[in-house]
């Protein structure tokens, strides 16, 4: 009889990023390399614990901006010709490399997982790996929870509550279009809860909810457990608190096991080490250096020009040692909560999900063992999802959790500061008009389709504005001018279809081509705003 429970969350999400107009767009790689170096082997992993039989339980945030990606026909073609190059980049390193031994083999290495990634992507799950997540939601295995519709920061809408729902609602209305079932939880975005929120997600169905550490440690009353039991808000909705603990030992590049030396280094790579016109058919077009997924080092030390060469056996083998440690720490953690809590306790792990694969090379080897080593060796430790908790213990204390968030200081800084505050005059104006013209035409005989249509991409083009990614990306100074133009591109063309809509002037060849830019939620209905 186990003393406690592990519950394990992997955050899925990227930007709503697709670029139609261009042939070959740098930032849609960011899908690309997730889906090739998170997506893929987390799918296999979790394929191999189903087929074995293993006994475990998963949450997984898969985002409304990512599912839509995933199951778009062009960026999943696009996807097919991404591979296809790395394909052929890897022969041809099996050929360059062929006299030194160890670059050889990590060559092969590479060729066999390009190879195997297409497989799976085409042939087994026929290009969507939606059906492959959805599969192991249907075996009782995984627990795949929403986030709102274009992770726009939640506590900074407070003064547009009409944004807030419309986050909420559409990905509620996405989620049912994509799982065919509506969804029991979500993420909060950047984990940004403000008193009130929990009464929106609890008028769309939402049971469970997942926040910061200190958003349930300094709510409104003392928490009798901590954060290691989940609480009530006055609604009804059940808010689930980080375990600081235990995400440190995974997040921190410094403290935690993924800056440990045997793993595979993250920023060398060949893209940026090789000859320029030998790697240059498989970098951007301009001939700019990109990272390939190539990479034949190990992290070693700091300096660049002293790693070692990456050896997989030894990486494999410190990731099982390292779920080990982890297995052992929780267990040692669980037995000590369990002799003060009148119920066994709840650890909450939640990660970025792209931190499994894509930073860390290895962690979906760490989380296979993890998953294997307590379903097999541990008597202490359970895996769990919030659902079963909650049926288990249907009882527990209420509170109101207090405004708070995840990253610097926790309290929104990194959202709103110098390099970003300028966003949220235009998405709050943005948004006021969006709710003028929902509740102007909420009720009317729109007899004109042009117009509601024009109605539903405005909708769309607010959301995508709304994004806390944008934000994310001017205060942490990566890909801050294509940030800046996002935000302005949505902007102008809200406001120029709310002028349009106004005057009923809709110009039908412009509508048409930016509702093929930003097809984000077809079936959208402008009337959430209302």
């Amino acid at each position: 009889m186990n003393q406690g429970y592990l519950l394990l969350l992997l955050h899925a999400h990227l930007p709503y990023v697709r670029h139609p107009e261009h042939a070959y767009f740098l930032e849609e790689n960011w899908l690309y390399e997730a889906i090739t170096e998170t997506y893929i082997p987390l799918i296999e992993a979790f394929d191999r614990l189903l087929e074995d039989g293993t006994d475990f339980r998963m949450t997984m945030t898969i985002s409304p901006p990512l599912a839509s990606m995933l199951s778009d026909s062009l960026l999943q073609e696009r996807y097919v010709s991404h591979i296809n190059r790395l394909i052929e980049l890897s022969g041809k390193e099996i050929e360059r490399t062929r006299r030194e031994e160890p670059f050889h083999r990590l060559a092969w290495m590479y060729h066999e997982k390009f190879k195997n990634s297409r497989r799976i992507f085409e042939e087994k799950y026929s290009r969507n790996l939606l059906h492959a997540f959805k599969k192991f939601q249907n075996a009782g295995r995984l627990d795949i929870i929403t986030c709102a519709a274009t992770h726009g920061y939640l506590p900074l809408m407070e003064t547009v509550p009409h944004s807030m729902r419309a986050q909420i609602r559409v990905a509620r209305e996405h989620y049912e279009s994509c799982f065919g079932r509506s969804p029991r939880g979500i993420w909060l975005p950047e984990c940004g809860y403000a008193p009130g929120i929990s009464g929106i997600l609890r008028d769309n169905g939402i049971q469970y909810f997942f926040m910061e550490t200190h958003g349930i440690l300094h709510g409104s009353r003392r928490p009798k457990y901590g954060v290691y039991a989940p609480v009530y808000c006055p609604g009804g909705v059940a808010a689930f608190s980080r375990d600081m603990e235990s995400s440190k030992q995974v997040w921190s590049a410094e403290e935690g096991y993924p800056g440990d030396g045997v793993y595979r280094e993250f920023y060398r790579d060949i893209g940026y080490d090789l000859d320029f016109d030998y790697i240059r058919p498989y970098i951007h077009p301009d001939g700019i250096r990109i990272g390939t997924g190539v990479k034949y080092y190990r992290i070693t030390g700091h300096d660049a020009s002293s790693k070692e060469v990456y050896i997989p056996e030894a990486a494999r083998e410190k990731a099982a040692e390292h779920a080990g440690n982890f297995m052992f720490n929780r267990e040692k953690q669980i037995e000590f909560l369990s002799r003060h809590m009148d119920r066994k306790p709840l650890i909450v792990a939640p990660y970025d999900a792209e931190l499994f694969g894509h930073w860390w090379y290895e962690g979906p080897q760490f989380l296979e063992f993890l998953i294997r080593k307590i379903s097999y060796d541990s008597k202490v430790i359970r895996l769990i999802t919030a659902k079963e908790y909650l049926e288990a213990y249907p009882v527990n204390q209420t509170l109101e959790p207090s405004f708070s968030s995840w990253g610097h200081k926790g309290y929104s800084e990194v959202w709103l500061e110098g390099s970003n505050d300028w966003v949220y005059r235009h998405t709050h104006e943005a948004s006021q008009r969006m709710h003028e013209l929902a509740v102007k035409y909420a009720h009317a005989q729109i007899e004109n389709k042009l117009m509601e249509r024009a109605l539903n991409q405005a909708a769309r083009e607010l959301l995508l504005a709304e994004s806390s990614d944008w934000a994310f990306i001017m205060k942490t100074g990566t890909m801050v001018p294509y940030a800046h133009q996002r935000v302005r591109d949505h902007i102008l063309r809200f406001t120029r279809l709310y002028g349009d809509i106004q005057n009923s002037s809709v110009n039908e060849s412009w509508l048409r081509e930016i509702e093929e830019k930003d097809n984000i939620f077809p079936q959208i209905d402008f009337r959430v705003y209302a």
